[in-house]
């Protein structure tokens, strides 16, 4: 029986910290792995000493990613989806300052990060973001492993096959899906829509209220940040000085109106007259202001990446906003359900990595999901709902990530705008079309984005070694 990997909406939409989910998500949680390895082979208090390698992409842009804090972070035991975000700074000036670091909170040693850091130009065979972490045990041994972020917060070891193996997660669903026209083909003959089929894989995994606590936590992190960034002035750390716009941009939509919770600041939306020149302001202002909270490394949604977490969001808040005043959380829990699945179908058939396909492994996937799930949530049938990722995928086919100063801010906040507005307008035209003759099925769309990112010049593959990135400098802002 031909295995299909099971991938849970969870797995495509994680509660993380910015501004990276390959590029710190993926350390973090390679730090954590590492560090329970060790555990499981009773080498834990052996160590003495420990040096991490970086390679490839995750050196190239590791400094602006903040890789090398989220390794710290995670070899000290933290948690990325716990970890209070106003103890990062201090803990790292800690480390810094005392040059020692305590394993897991439990096993102290001398750690100097301009020492026991190395970024390491050179790229691995098996994946641009590699990360080896060795250790000197008291006997005089070492001892060493090597991870891969993927993208989305994935981590993997080389030997890929084994670690398939050991996943469980290979024909759990009753509704094992690797294609859109299996998807599509389920949906036809469950008589289904989308979420439903979805819906009923989770629940092969988790029980129904598990589901329902899971993707409210979710939604209430994605709020969050979008209020957060709505309500933070200033400027993003990192260098390229640059101005934070979503508090200006709210306050020019909203006025004074003040607002003490998130959810506060939603129903005052919902209760405002919006008019029609001021909905690609408000979807705007929805995604720019995720991804000022993901570059000053605050806490978001991947969706399916970090650097692509303000699209989806932003598409779910037009959707509250303006089509739909009286939606609930039924509406949120629809809409987070078709946009993992489509998310799976690109993770399955090509990449969320940008460091794999460009931007387009990233923006382009995003604004997929946004579109098939709020075609979904206007009433699109199945068909029409995968005819809108095609057709959102299909118009960020080539897109390059060419981060300037390595830093997820330029170009990458406003293509998290640009992402929602071309998934809203995707949605529109596959709503106003015969999806049975749709031209271009979405699995063909997912075929080719995976053909255009292993042509695409490894350079304009996060690397900022191409593109805007070598075109504008720090000097330049």
């Amino acid at each position: 029986m031909r295995k299909i990997e099971c991938i849970s909406v969870f797995d495509m939409l994680k509660i993380g910290v910015g501004p990276s989910s390959s590029h710190t998500l993926g350390p973090w949680r390679a730090a954590q792995r590492w560090i329970q390895e060790l555990k499981d082979k009773d080498r834990f208090f052996e160590v003495e000493n420990v040096h991490v390698d970086l390679y490839g992409s995750l050196s190239l842009t590791g400094k602006g990613h903040a890789t090398d804090l989220a390794v710290m972070l995670g070899l000290a035991g933290f948690d990325p989806v716990l970890m209070d975000i106003e103890l990062i700074d201090p803990e790292i000036f800690n480390i810094r300052t005392t040059k020692s670091i305590i394993l897991n909170g439990e096993n102290a040693i001398y750690f100097d990060p301009e020492i026991n850091i190395k970024f390491n130009r050179k790229f691995l065979p098996f994946h641009p973001n590699g990360i080896t972490f060795r250790a000197l045990l008291k006997n005089g041994k070492k001892t060493s492993s090597s991870y891969y972020s993927i993208g989305g917060g994935f981590v993997v070891k080389e030997e890929r096959k084994n670690a398939s193996k050991k996943m469980k997660k290979f024909q759990a669903f009753p509704f094992p899906i690797e294609k859109a026209t299996e998807l599509l083909a389920f949906c036809n003959s469950e008589n289904k829509s989308v979420s439903e089929i979805v819906l009923e894989n989770e629940k092969s995994l988790r029980t129904p209220e598990a589901i329902d606590s899971g993707l409210k936590e979710i939604w209430e992190v994605m709020l969050e940040s979008m209020y957060i960034g709505c309500h933070t002035e200033g400027t993003l750390p990192g260098g390229l000085k640059v101005h934070r716009r979503a508090f200006d941009m709210n306050k020019r939509l909203l006025g004074d109106a003040t607002n003490n919770t998130p959810q506060d600041w939603l129903e005052t939306i919902r209760n405002t007259e919006v008019k029609f020149r001021q909905i690609l302001k408000w979807v705007s202002c929805f995604a720019i202001s995720v991804n000022e909270v993901n570059a000053s490394l605050g806490r978001v949604v991947t969706a399916p990446t970090n650097g692509s977490a303000g699209t989806v969001p932003a598409v779910l808040m037009y959707y509250m906003v303006i089509e739909n005043h009286n939606a609930t959380f039924e509406e949120v829990k629809r809409f987070m359900l078709v946009a993992g699945e489509i998310g799976s179908l690109f993770k399955k058939g090509a990449t969320i990595s940008a460091a794999m396909g460009g931007c387009q492994a990233e923006i382009g996937v995003s604004s997929a999901m946004a579109a098939g799930a709020l075609t979904e949530l206007m009433g699109g049938t199945p068909a029409q709902v995968l005819m809108a990722s095609e057709i959102a995928m299909e118009h960020h086919l080539g897109l390059t990530c060419d981060p300037i100063a390595g830093l997820v801010q330029i170009p990458c906040i406003e293509r998290n705008a640009m992402g929602a507005i071309k998934a809203i307008n995707a949605a529109e035209i596959a709503l106003d079309s015969d999806a049975t003759k749709a031209k271009v099925p979405l699995d063909k769309v997912i075929e080719t984005m995976w053909d255009t990112a292993k042509d695409m010049n490894s350079k304009y593959k996060e690397t900022s070694e191409g593109g805007l990135a070598v075109k504008v400098s720090l000097s330049d802002c």
